[in-house]
């Protein structure tokens, strides 16, 4: 496998779906239907493939595996592709979700088909790009791309307000990322290079790495979204297509977390342990702040969308502990946020097609008729609010556990945050499912059919296995995570003698 290029074929697989799309003729039912095939196909292939990745990793070498370097774009700049430990699971996570969002999208999308699958197929290969790149400007370039299609299936496909909650989606993350463009040149100016593994052990000089880490603090603080950058989400999600929330809460939330275990931790651990304070506030402000803004939506995908902005500062809290624990329980966190969010923006889908609405009030006494769904939609409840046995539950305790060895005020904060999750949570799902089915509109709904439960059973599988067998994640992530932690301890030794030599020389 060491030269095969198995993360190029990954990566650019579904634009080979594309190609494929371009030439269904016509525009019928039929080829609707050959579109929707092609593309579902595609998604499954690809996610085939990346399982040999996952096969052929050793994750007991904690650098990074499956290199493939290409002097194609001329200068100091290579298309360079790798993975390591932490990067691994989050090109599964996007090869393993693609599927249900076509499948998800079977029914619901008749309008430009072609369109809308194809740019869910250039969307999987930018995001996969984004975890494989190991040079600056091709992470770069696949960074920003992704912003086109997402841009274009909320503003094509989404609902009545579409074309606003896309731009604010479009210049929010747009803005932070210009920043991010000319710390990039700068680093590459002092450096000489773009390539990520060398650039993690250059060295930036101390008011350099302050700058440094602000510029890509900006691009990925709003692409988590961190407190106060977040307003951008609930818009999104409400307004996307049922597979767009989904890829957007599932995949396109990591991208910021991602950035910072690659780029903000290991090349700028000074700035890093002088900003973490910081990063702290924000987060509990977020965990606290946004779930008590879940409590008053009478959205539903709004109150999920709130709920992710809040899960998200268990993340940003627990990766700038710098504790195995905490980044380990961050990593866990939103891969577990990837699957369990996903699966609740589905279960909003299934009863979004059934009456078209999605106010709480428009719902309940569900369970008198959709049995199966209210199953599957209290797991995906039970692990949002972080139940044990859930996967939910490990990424959480493992950061409040990080947090707890940094700063006992946080973690106390933080853990306030489970309470209200369990709050807004089963307050959504006792007024959607349980109660009096009273309503006329509810009274002839359907429940699950076969399509549905192939989409919600390997999630709900998913979810419970991660609950009690973390290690499946957590033994793929432990050689990076320790080699991050060593490397940024090194760095913060070296910095603090340096200042001890320059006091004693003075």
């Amino acid at each position: 496998m060491l030269d095969f290029p198995i993360l190029s074929i990954v990566t650019f697989l579904p634009l080979l779906g594309v190609l494929f799309l371009l030439i269904v003729p016509g525009n019928d039912d039929g080829a609707k239907r050959q579109m929707r095939m092609v593309t579902l196909v595609t998604t499954l292939f690809t996610f085939v493939a990346s399982l040999a990745i996952w096969y052929f990793f050793d994750y007991t070498n904690p650098g990074f595996q499956f290199v493939e370097s290409r002097d194609w774009l001329g200068g100091n700049i290579n298309y360079k592709m790798g993975v390591d430990g932490i990067s691994v699971l989050f090109v599964i996570l996007t090869t393993f979700l693609m599927p249900f969002c076509i499948l998800a999208s079977w029914e619901s999308v008749q309008k430009r088909v072609r369109e809308y699958m194809i740019a869910f197929l250039v969307l999987e290969t930018l995001m996969i790009g984004v975890f494989c790149a190991l040079d600056l400007v091709v992470f770069y370039v696949f960074f920003e791309a992704g912003l086109i299609p997402m841009f274009l299936i909320i503003g094509v496909w989404g609902g009545a307000r579409r074309v606003y909650a896309s731009y604010k989606f479009f210049l929010y993350t747009l803005l932070g990322s210009v920043l991010m463009l000319i710390a990039i040149m700068a680093m590459y100016w002092d450096a000489g290079t773009t390539d990520i593994p060398t650039l993690m052990n250059h060295g930036f000089p101390g008011g350099m790495q302050t700058w440094l880490w602000l510029a890509f603090f900006a691009s990925f603080a709003v692409k988590m979204p961190m407190w106060p950058v977040h307003t951008w989400l609930p818009d999104a999600h409400v307004e996307a297509p049922t597979a767009g929330s989904v890829i957007l809460a599932g995949i396109l939330l990591k991208l910021g977390g991602y950035g910072f275990l690659r780029f903000s931790l290991p090349m700028f651990p000074l700035a890093s342990d002088m900003f973490a304070p910081m990063v702290f506030t924000l987060s509990v402000i977020a965990i606290v702040y946004t779930s008590l803004v879940a409590l008053a939506q009478d959205d539903i995908k709004k109150l999920i969308a709130y709920s992710s902005v809040a899960h998200m500062g268990y993340v940003t809290m627990g990766i700038f502990t710098m504790t195995p624990q905490g980044i380990q329980g961050g990593i866990f966190q939103m891969l577990s946020h990837g699957i369990v969010s996903g699966a609740l923006f589905l279960c909003v889908g299934v009863i979004y097609d059934r009456i078209h609405t999605r106010e709480i009030s428009a719902y309940g006494g569900l369970v008198n008729r959709m049995p199966k769904y209210a199953v599957a939609f209290l797991i995906f409840t039970m692990a949002n609010v972080g139940l044990p046995g859930t996967s939910g539950f490990v990424g959480e305790i493992l950061t409040l556990m990080g947090a707890f060895q940094v700063n006992t005020w946080v973690a106390f904060i933080a853990t306030s945050g489970v309470i209200l999750s369990a709050v807004y949570a089963l307050y959504l799902y006792r007024r959607v499912v349980f109660g009096e089915l009273n309503k006329e509109s509810l009274k002839s709904i359907l429940d699950l059919d076969l399509r549905e439960k192939v989409i919600l059973l390997p999630l709900v599988i998913l979810t419970i296995f991660f609950g009690f067998y973390p290690m499946a994640i957590l033994d793929v992530t432990q050689g990076a995570v320790d080699n991050l932690i060593t490397h940024y301890s090194a760095a913060l030794e070296a910095a603090g003698a340096v200042q001890q030599a320059a006091a004693g020389a003075h």
